[in-house]
């Protein structure tokens, strides 16, 4: 507000702003802000809880929204680093505790606004608990920021077992010889350590199997005389008979994988007498079931 105030000698005193004789000056300031850091707006993973996938990877998918003043246009990189919460965003990958995407795929900006999508795929091994996604971006005047989510990966228990317990050939009233026992190896495909049991039944439908081994084309074969035990150099009779109802098979443990393409496997060895007592002939089927359990 522009006053005009008089002396005694009637000279006129121009001043600025609200007070007089110069008291009080106000200035305006200005400055214009030619580039900004980027901002994450919201980073979120396509599984908030994630179940991994048995014996293979497990993709986890997470999208970065951002926000540059300058320009979505601006931004020239965003990579994550997902790893277990123990550990350091910088630690070196490992399949167990750390992954990382230096190239991150970048979505159409629009306006200050764009959106990045990072993803890694987790091997079926990698511990469970809580897991952190890390994303880090940066724009074309080297300006970075970062934000993270944390997610939940699932204790997975699960295996997998040789395809066929094959006993060859045998007349009614033989058993496998004692140094011929077949093998079916036990395989840990998931992030836990498994202890495992097994029952089994005739054929391929539990229901209509229940009670039996295996069905043969004439008659079947009892689950008394299907036998298993974890020593190749035990007798039939030192073994243990299978029966229609889970079982736990003692001291067989098998610890979690931990290293790549070096799985953890344990090995069963089974037996099988062909009863008189029935007379089966001909090609004989059943099925034996293993099971993952918690230790």
């Amino acid at each position: 507000m522009l006053a005009a105030y008089f002396y005694a000698n009637l000279t006129p005193v121009i001043s600025w702003g609200p007070g007089a004789n110069y008291r009080n000056v106000s200035v305006r300031t200005t400055v214009n802000i030619t580039q900004s850091y980027p901002e994450i707006l919201n980073m979120s993973c396509s599984n908030s809880s994630i179940t991994l996938n048995a014996g293979t990877t497990k993709t986890v998918s997470c999208l970065v929204q951002i926000r540059d003043f300058n320009g979505g246009d601006t931004i020239n990189n965003t990579n994550m680093t997902f790893y277990f919460f123990q550990n350091a965003s910088s630690d070196p990958n490992d399949n167990n505790t750390h992954y990382s995407n230096s190239t991150c795929s970048e979505g159409t900006a629009d306006g200050y606004l764009v959106n990045w999508t990072c993803s890694v795929d987790l091997w079926y091994y990698a511990v469970n608990g809580t897991w952190r996604a890390n994303a880090t971006v940066k724009d074309d005047y080297n300006l970075t920021t970062h934000s993270y989510t944390n997610t939940t990966v699932y204790p997975l228990y699960a295996l997998n077992v040789t395809d066929v317990i094959n006993f060859g050939d045998l007349a009614v009233g033989d058993t496998t010889a004692d140094a011929d026992l077949k093998q079916a190896n036990v395989t840990n495909l998931g992030n836990m350590r498994i202890n495992v049991s097994v029952y089994a039944y005739a054929g391929n439908d539990e229901l209509t199997g229940a009670g039996y081994a295996m069905f043969c084309s004439v008659r079947n074969i009892t689950l008394p005389n299907e036998r298993y035990s974890l020593s190749a150099a035990d007798t039939y009779s030192a073994m243990s008979s299978i029966t229609g109802s889970t079982v736990t098979i003692p001291d067989l443990t098998i610890q979690k994988q931990t290293i790549p393409s070096t799985y953890v496997l344990n090995t069963t060895y089974w037996a099988l007498h062909v009863n008189a007592s029935s007379n089966p002939f001909g090609v004989c089927n059943g099925t034996v079931v293993f099971n993952a359990e918690t230790p």
